[in-house]
């Protein structure tokens, strides 16, 4: 899930320059085995125009933000390893640029961008963020080069690869601020059954919200897991893999007004708060708790380590989840494999709204903003690297390595080789943060995509992981996005998503004559501390929208 928001994001770029020191850049250096990939991986490199200094035949220097975790295998380090040399010897050479990346703390990203960016000088000429408040502010602060007319120019491939629906969360008042990452896949989530006890019960598969309902209510009579009255028919944590799908299948269908409108944006992902159908999800809850059929003290499990602990010792027969997390080597599946013999879960799409749909909501398609400073003099530099960096070959290389040795191709999808000495494996620990374009695997198209991520689970569960991806884009309801930032939602959004949660656990865990009242006071308590606001601003940028 997308980061939330940090206090750290509302301070302005000048408060930050007193007191913090600025970060210098450092050059990539060379590897010995990045240049003997060249050759066989088929990347290719765009060619340099007359319009930028590169093609006149003076070297640039083109300065790359790249996050520090502090992980760098001997003997490579953060600027000077395998992709680095890689990137030089397959785009910046045969450009006449010179290629130099600049870490940044990833633990305090937000700070030292607005350091860097308060600079001026010592500021990268490409520099990144998750966080679309702090894209936002650069953008109304005039700190960012508008990049319509360059990524036009110099941004084809790159035009071909995000399309319009991810450029656009670049865009602040019609103008291309940022290139926006994207996304590989955007669905969020899953549902997963105990499909053993269902064998045991001789029950289906359920397909509708009362179908399932009818299966919790066995699993907590008859107890085909044999817990010894441990048994929870639902895992669930007030963590959104758990509550939002189950919300979201309640909302109602909706006009363009209400959706715009309505919906509340907190952080990163939309909030259905005042959508219709919001209060009966929550009435929905408050009879699953009530009736001992969702997991007890859901409310207090906020990192979700509760329910993973009862997945894994056989006691929750359903539960819905970010759709790979079950699946990864050594994860959660495997564990309850070894402790529960027999065991077994299956995706399941089971949730259902009035339209007889799998209604759940999926990822906006953009992942980082990429931006390039007001400052920066290379702004056509920047786009043809995004552009050589766009392209499937090279983005196969960035996220692979060498073919034959990281990785083999199958039927043209790149599945890594599970023999891969440590040496090699080594080559790619900056892949994540150096193809910052991609979230998620890409290998030429949608379908390959999907292929690809799939192909990086252990093989005994690559069907499974099929299936729940899947599930997860289907019948998805897509995040909205109005033309420019709502400030009241960047302003209370982190407090409100804490009233949000404390709605649902206060709503839920109500006695059933006391839901309504519980209901009316934590929304009154929710609008008041923001909720209003966010409403009132919304309302008026539709109409302004709707007047243009």
């Amino acid at each position: 899930m997308a980061p939330k928001m940090t206090k750290t994001a509302s301070l302005s770029l000048a408060a930050v320059l007193a007191s913090m020191s600025l970060l210098s850049a450092c050059s990539s250096n060379s590897n010995s085995d990045a240049g003997n990939a060249a050759a066989s991986s088929g990347a290719s490199a765009s060619a340099g125009t007359a319009s930028s200094p590169a093609a006149s035949g003076k070297q640039v220097t083109l300065k790359v933000e790249i996050f520090d975790r502090g992980n760098a295998p001997s003997p490579y380090t953060i600027t000077d390893n395998y992709l680095s040399k890689y990137i030089q010897d397959n785009f910046g050479t045969p450009n006449n640029i010179k290629v130099e990346f600049v870490p940044v703390p990833r633990s305090e990203e937000i700070k030292k961008l607005n350091v860097l960016m308060a600079s001026g000088s010592d500021v990268p000429d490409i520099v990144f963020t998750y966080d679309s408040g702090t894209f936002n502010r650069y953008a109304e602060q005039g700190g960012l080069t508008d990049l319509t007319d360059v990524l036009n120019q110099y941004g084809s491939n790159l035009k071909t690869l995000l399309g319009e629906d991810t450029l656009k969360y670049g865009q602040y008042e019609g103008k291309q601020f940022a290139v926006s990452g994207k996304r590989s896949i955007l669905g969020k989530y899953s549902g997963f059954i105990r499909t053993d006890w269902l064998d045991k019960l001789g029950l289906k598969e359920p397909t509708t919200t009362d179908e399932l309902y009818n299966v919790l209510k066995a699993f907590k009579e008859k107890d085909p897991g044999s817990t010894g009255g441990k048994v929870i028919p639902y895992g669930m944590t007030i963590a959104p893999g758990q509550y939002d799908p189950l919300i979201w299948s309640f909302i109602q269908p909706l006009t363009e007004e209400q959706q715009y409108t309505l919906t509340q944006k907190l952080g990163s992902n939309d909030y259905p708060t005042l959508l219709p159908g919001f209060k009966d999800a929550l009435q929905f809850y408050n009879k699953l708790y009530n009736e001992g059929l969702i997991s007890k003290d859901f409310g207090l499990d906020e990192d979700k380590k509760q329910m993973v602990q009862d997945v894994q010792n056989g006691i929750v027969g359903y539960f819905t989840d970010d759709y790979p997390n079950l699946y990864y080597a050594n994860g959660t599946y495997a564990n309850l494999q070894k402790t529960v013999q027999g065991a077994k879960i299956d995706p399941v799409d089971a949730l259902t709204n009035s339209e007889g749909k799998h209604a759940k909501p999926e990822y906006a398609p953009n992942a980082m903003y990429i931006m390039v400073p007001k400052s920066s003099e290379h702004a056509a530099e920047a786009i043809k690297y995004l552009d050589w960096m766009s392209q499937t070959d090279n983005m196969v290389a960035l996220q692979n390595g060498v073919e034959g040795e990281n990785y083999t191709m199958q039927d043209g999808i790149p599945v890594v080789k599970a023999d891969a000495p440590q040496n090699v494996l080594d080559r790619l620990f900056t892949s994540g943060d150096t193809a910052i374009l991609a979230n998620g695997k890409f290998a030429g198209d949608d379908e390959k995509n999907k292929q690809a991520f799939v192909a990086g689970f252990p093989q005994e569960y690559q069907a499974d992981v099929r299936k729940a991806l899947d599930i997860s884009v289907a019948d998805t309801i897509k995040p909205i996005l109005f033309d420019k930032p709502i400030e009241a939602e960047g302003k209370y959004g982190t407090a409100l998503q804490d009233k949000y949660d404390e709605m649902i656990v206060k709503a839920a865990t109500a006695k059933p004559d006391k839901f309504e009242s519980a209901y009316e006071a934590a929304l009154k308590d929710y609008m008041q501390s923001g909720g209003q606001a966010i409403l009132d601003e919304r309302t008026k940028a539709y109409q302004e929208m709707k007047s243009k």
